[in-house]
This record gives C-alpha cells, structure tokens and sequence, in this order.
C-alpha cells in the first residue's frame, strides 16, 4: 500500500531532493542537482516564482520506504491573467510502480480540483526558464543541468494512466566543425551595416549585470507567442541574474544593440557541467565547486541556452552576427561539441537558424495532459 506525505519541513524537503540519488544511482547519464540550490528553489523565502505560485511537495511510502515524489504547482499568473485553468506538476520520479505514480498524480488532481481547474500538465515548472518534459528517447546521452533525466518507464505509466502528448520538445547537438563562417561572415557585415547595429562582447560577469534586465525584458517578447509562455517578472529577474549570470563565462554572452543603443537581440551559451556535477555528487563542500570552476573555464562541450531576438528584427539575418561572435569564441577556446535546450517542435523559426549547421536530434521530450 502507499502512503503519501507533504513534505514541509527542512529535512522533508532535503528528503524529497535526494530521492532521485538514489532512485539514479547506478545511472551514468543522469546529472546530480546541487542539494543546497535545490533545496533553494523549493524555499517560499528564497524563490520568487512562490510570490504568484503555490505549491505542494509530495513524498509517496511504500513499506516505510521512499518510493515517489511529485510537486504539484497553480501558477497563479497562468490561471487569472492567462484564463489558462491548469494546474502544473514537475520533479516527478517514482520507482517502476504504477500504484506509486497513480497515488502521487491522483494528489496533483485533488488539489487542481479543489481550486476549480481544467486540466494538467507535466513535467513543468514554475516559469519558462525551468526545466521541462519527460525524456522519452535518448536515455543513452548525459543529461545537463538544465533538463531532468529519467528512466525509459516513465512513458509507459503516463500513457496507462490515461494521459495524452501535450508539447514535444527536442534537443540537438553538432560539432562545432560543421560550422562554416562562410555562410554567416559576410552576412554579419552586411546586416550590421544595413540597420546600424553592433555586437557586445564581454569579459567580466559585473559588465553583464547591468544589461540583464533589458535581456530579460527582451526575452519576454521573443517568446511571447509561444504556448504555455509566462512572462518572467521584475523579482525573478533578479532571481535569475543571481542564480545563472555567475554560471556563465562571460565570454559565452553576446549582445546586439541598434544605433541607439537598444537590445535588439542575445544568446547565452553555458560550458557545460554536467560530468563536473556528476562528480560533485550534489556537494559543493568540499571539493564539488572545483569541479565546477574547472569545467566553467575548461569543458570543451557547450549549451546553447536562450537566444532572443526582437520581433522587429527577427528574420533580417540578425543570427549571422551572433554566429559570427560565437566562432571566435568557441574558435578561440576550442570548443568541440554544441548542444541545444529542448525546444517546443512547433517553433519551426529555430529549427530554420541552425539548418545550416547539420544538427541531428538526440533526445526528445514531453509534457503529458489530462482533463480533470
């Protein structure tokens, strides 16, 4: 039979965290969390995205042991200002037992029910900037710091309980030799001359701090059409400048301005940490922030991580400059492999600005619905 409790307190919620170590332990692919970060995300004091959500953390027992987890999520944003009557859950992981993930997902239901919603999806998070989707091809490839992995099963016990295909999502990767400067350097010359516009490169992450709100601002309207967009408000800009700016080798961030000095357009690339987090074992103390440090300067595999470009400036080649800043870059540091975030397959535009690179799909992903 399985029990499930709310995790609330301090070392509930630590619990709720370290169930996918040891649900993943034997996994060469799946990629640690730190503990401490985590636990960060899941505190009401600390996250922002708690200032328009609520959330509910559930552990699901079975013969006293740990056997499921789930959070269950109302953005309240989506529901009142977006008229969208859903209720979100994520950081989902169950043992191979269907009793288990019908308990944990039946909690999800109540709670949506009790508030008077439609419907829910999942695995999300709180806002756009979360991770996303359930893996449902490519378990043989490392995960990153910015998906979940899981098990093949889980697909399985979605689709017996009923629910249907809401968003795919893909990811792709290519090596940074398939990249031809021919097709974007003189392109880059051409665009900037055409509409007066300049690349910004930096070099210390206190340089970047200042621009990041109009990035985010920009953000917003990149992707505002999207399905399922929320926008990111002021409190969890700042949250975020926090939390991922100092992860990222300044280097890896480019800016496009006009003549006047306004953001037209960004990418951020992230080294990627995905085998130094596996070796700090969801520790920073002792040794974890070495391996960090070191593959931040070091990793030769990159993370494509957002790219906004203004909807004014949007297929006018603006890509090609940002390429251009890229393969100095990545030339420079020797980068070898690129991989890209999930991306909803329905955004055919991104598919279009990397075709020239040959990227192949190597994982795909999903977030399930069902009606309530």
């Amino acid at each position: 039979m399985v029990t499930l409790k709310e995790a609330i307190s301090k070392s509930e919620l630590k619990e709720f965290v370290k169930f996918p170590f040891m649900l993943y332990k034997d996994s060469p692919y799946w990629v640690p969390p730190i503990i401490k970060e985590e636990l960060e995300t899941f505190d009401k004091t600390k996250n922002p995205a708690f200032k328009s959500a609520d959330a509910w953390f559930f552990l699901a027992y079975k013969n006293q042991e740990i056997v499921g987890r789930v959070v269950a999520i109302i953005n309240w944003l989506e529901v009142k200002e977006q008229k969208i009557k859903k209720i979100r859950f994520g950081w989902f992981d169950f043992k191979d037992d269907s009793e288990v993930s019908e308990a944990l997902l039946q909690k999800v239901v109540e709670i949506g029910k009790q508030n008077e919603l439609e419907y829910m999806e999942g695995p999300v998070g709180f806002s756009n900037l979360d991770k996303v989707g359930v893996l449902i091809e490519g378990f043989d490839h490392i995960g990153t710091m910015i998906t979940w992995y899981n098990h093949p099963y889980y697909k399985k016990h979605y689709e017996l309980l009923g629910f249907v295909k809401e968003k795919e999502y893909m990811e792709n990767k290519f090596p940074t030799s398939n990249a031809d400067p021919a097709l974007f350097t003189k392109l880059n010359d051409l665009v900037k001359r055409r509409y007066g516009l300049r690349e910004i490169n930096f070099t210390k992450t206190k340089d970047v701090l200042p621009m990041a709100d109009q990035m985010f601002d920009l953000f917003n309207e990149t992707y505002s059409k999207l399905s399922s967009f929320v926008p990111i408000t002021d409190v969890q800009k700042a949250y975020f400048k926090k939390k991922y700016i100092s992860f990222i080798n300044p280097e890896y961030i480019k800016f496009i301005v006009d003549k006047d000095d306004n953001l037209i357009a960004f990418a951020i690339v992230m080294p990627s940490f995905s085998k130094a987090l596996q070796k700090a074992k969801g520790k920073l103390i002792p040794f974890g922030i070495f391996h960090l440090l070191k593959a931040k300067k070091e990793s030769k595999d990159v993370i494509f991580y957002l790219i906004g470009i203004h909807p004014e400036y949007q297929n006018k080649g603006v890509t090609a400059i940002i390429f251009n800043e890229y393969y100095k870059t990545f030339t420079e540091k020797n980068i070898e492999m690129c991989y890209r975030t999930p991306e909803l397959e329905e955004n055919v535009a991104i598919r279009q600005m990397w075709k020239h690179f040959n990227p192949i799909i190597y994982k795909r992903r999903r977030t399930y619905r069902k009606e309530l």
